[in-house]
């Protein structure tokens, strides 16, 4: 095998591994959402399947294509949401992972389209600040992709109005970090208003965990 073909095999693995990570977190279910890993040096991707089943997932099931939708694999045909993906990797030199959930409680807040504010200082360490909203866009579509990147600003993660989670990072650890926290903050803001009014932190006092993220988590 060559070098090139073990790198390959390599980036698959890290896409199952991914996929069953964000599956048996409980951001995904059967059939939902979408990890992907980018070719290094071009626009190139790897890519779960349409309709993927996380549970069986093996690197055969790991779809290879451009970013304009070219498939450059036989076999199982990649996510309908492929197009999210290239969008961010089109625009984040340093993200290498981008993944796409449909956790419960950040697709809650996405659905009534409430931004998460900053409460603990560690969603500016990882994901740059508060977690936005995009405006809505269709599934499938180039729409969807580019209201993300607006939502995203210079932060890893966003929520999708009426559709779920979209986060990135520099490593696929990154990004599932980032997802999973997506999830975690969304759970601690409903959580607090059933108890009263969420206090938020300001931007300005965290500038020294901003540049933390700059330094080892920014994805720009």
């Amino acid at each position: 095998m060559g070098s090139k073909e073990a790198d390959l095999d390599h980036l698959k693995s890290e896409v199952v591994d991914g996929a069953r990570s964000i599956f048996e977190k409980g951001l995904v279910e059967t059939g939902e959402g979408n990890l992907s890993v980018r070719i290094p040096g071009k626009d190139e991707m790897l890519i779960t399947p349409t309709y993927n089943y996380y549970g069986s997932m093996t690197v055969d099931d790991v779809v290879y294509l451009a970013f304009d939708g070219s498939r450059l694999s036989q076999g199982r045909r990649p996510s309908s949401e492929y197009r999210l993906h290239a969008a961010v990797y089109r625009h984040r030199p340093r993200a290498s992972c981008v993944v796409h959930t449909h956790s419960p409680y950040a697709t809650m807040l996405a659905v009534a389209r409430k931004e998460i504010p900053i409460m603990l200082e560690e969603m500016v360490i990882f994901l740059g600040g508060p977690v936005r909203v995009s405006e809505f866009g269709p599934a499938h579509t180039d729409d969807i992709g580019d209201r993300a990147l607006r939502a995203l600003g210079s932060n890893n993660a966003a929520l999708l109005a009426n559709h779920g989670v979209l986060a990135c990072g520099r490593t696929k650890e990154h990004a599932v970090k980032a997802a999973e926290l997506v999830e975690k903050m969304a759970r601690i803001y409903w959580g607090a208003y059933q108890i009263g009014r969420p206090m938020t932190i300001a931007q300005q006092a965290c500038s020294r965990f901003r540049e933390d993220f700059e330094t080892n988590f920014g994805t720009e």
